[in-house]
């Protein structure tokens, strides 16, 4: 059984993913508090007022370590809320949103996060060599070892959060929900919202609840407009069921969790110094990830990738306009710029390559099927997971 498919033997209605990402986005906020209140606290002791703090001076009042450390603390309880949705909401095992195996395959993983790790290190390496002048020696022996210790525990449940909801439970869930009759309407709306929602906050230039908050007025239209369609029956057209045999397939979920996966970068401050060009890096990476997962039925190369690019960047080099600011080997002091070199090499050159070599080493074959190929509910399944 497929890695997608193997979710239909757990408990898998819409919903059910619906109200797990709530139960996840509710752990993570409250393991934001501590960072919270510590940055408010260190900002007024310093004179400052509650009121007028800004998310830049909220992200870098705390001295980096701290901050480091509390940032990703949220990721830890994150952690909690997915398991509880997994095993008591889908009554699921965390085994099985990680991969169609009969056990985590441990070597994949440690062999991604290396191979991955030497590379990223040796292109910083190489930059570095080359432009020295777009760096300055950052390493100072005890700040480092403080970040190396809280990077090394931290940052590797942070990635592997992030993993198992985009390329594990999200996948599953987008996924399984193709086969109701109700998806095409789904599907074509979020196609439709995320640039909605997109020009809004670019054009109102709204913060991070500002833009939830729009976003959650675009949402309640579409239930609104979703209601309506159900009363005529639309949703039993020969139109729609057509559609629903058309958008049946795994490149489906695929696509919808890497926009989600770049969509979630949106506030980041890099996107504010690079331009909104950069998320084609972001989805580009999404798509790259899920690639892995799909061919290899498994998200172990996808955990080990994610981990070494997260964790060896944090340990090599830094930059002020960079949503982590850590103690560093390396600080980039070069103007930053979202061109041929940062979005299209590493997207439509690096990935593929290393999808190329990934596939020789572990002789993916089939690729139509594994990234195209129908996805089908078994026959037991009552198809209108939505209701």
């Amino acid at each position: 059984m497929d890695f997608i498919k193997q979710a239909f033997n757990f408990k898998h209605e819409f919903w059910r993913y619906l109200v797990g990402s709530l139960i996840i986005a509710v752990f993570a906020s409250l393991g934001q508090i501590p960072f919270t209140v510590a940055a408010i606290l260190k900002y007024v002791a310093n004179g400052g007022s509650a009121y007028n703090m800004d998310e830049k001076q909220l992200m870098t009042i705390l001295e980096p370590n701290l901050n480091l450390f509390l940032l990703l603390l949220s990721f830890a309880i994150g952690f909690i809320g997915l398991i509880i949705a997994v095993k008591y909401l889908h009554k699921q095992t965390l085994l099985s949103v990680t991969t169609a195996r009969n056990k985590i395959d441990w070597k994949r993983v440690m062999f991604s996060f290396l191979f991955w790790g030497v590379i990223s290190s040796g292109m910083i390496l190489i930059d570095y060599l080359t432009t020295p002048e777009s760096y300055v020696w950052n390493f100072e022996l005890e700040r480092f070892l403080i970040l190396a210790v809280i990077a090394v525990l931290l940052i590797p449940i942070q990635t592997s959060l992030e993993e198992y909801i985009f390329r594990g439970y999200l996948m599953q869930g987008f996924g399984t929900v193709t086969t109701s009759n109700q998806f095409p309407f789904g599907f074509i709306f979020t196609l439709l919202s995320i640039p909605i929602c997109s020009n809004i906050i670019m054009i109102y230039d709204l913060d991070v609840w500002e833009g939830i908050g729009a976003i959650g007025a675009v949402i309640g239209v579409g239930a609104l407009i979703f209601d309506i369609l159900k009363k005529k029956n639309a949703f039993e057209s020969e139109f729609n069921k057509n559609l629903v045999t058309y958008l049946r397939k795994k490149w489906v979920p695929l696509l919808i969790t890497s926009v989600i996966f770049g969509g979630m970068h949106v506030f980041n401050p890099e996107v504010g110094k690079l331009g909104y060009g950069v998320m084609v890096y972001y989805i580009g990476t999404g798509v790259f990830l899920g690639v892995l997962t799909l061919m290899d039925d498994g998200m172990e190369l996808a955990l080990g990738f994610h981990a070494a690019n997260n964790l060896f960047g944090a340990l090599l080099v830094t930059a002020d306009w960079t949503v982590l600011q850590t103690h560093s080997v390396l600080k980039d002091v070069s103007e930053p710029g979202a061109g041929f070199g940062d979005v299209i090499i590493p997207v439509f050159v690096v990935f593929p390559i290393l999808l190329f070599i990934f596939a020789k080493v572990y002789k993916w074959t089939n690729w139509k099927e594994k990234l195209f190929g129908n996805i089908e509910a078994p026959l037991k399944e009552n198809s209108n997971l939505l209701d």
